[in-house]
């Protein structure tokens, strides 16, 4: 398993929110499709409102979430 930073944007009609969100994923395509559901089911958000800017690969060093990181250290 690999660490993912997806980073990108809710757009509601008033309601216009950045967001990153580190998780584990195998394929960054996995990482997208995660986010979209987690973003969808927390924030009520159908999948058109959320635009995905960027998901990339972090190294452990490069990971910002401690539980996450603890993770890979762990999983390593």
């Amino acid at each position: 398993m690999k660490a993912f930073r997806v980073t990108g944007e809710i757009n509601k009609p008033r309601l216009s929110t950045p967001f990153v969100r580190e998780l584990i994923a195998d394929k960054s395509e996995h990482a997208v499709e995660k986010v979209y559901a987690e973003i969808g089911s927390r924030h009520r958000v159908k999948r058109y409102h959320i635009k995905i800017s960027s998901s990339k690969e972090v190294t452990a060093d490069e990971i910002e979430n401690p539980v996450l990181k603890k993770m890979m250290q762990n999983g390593a």
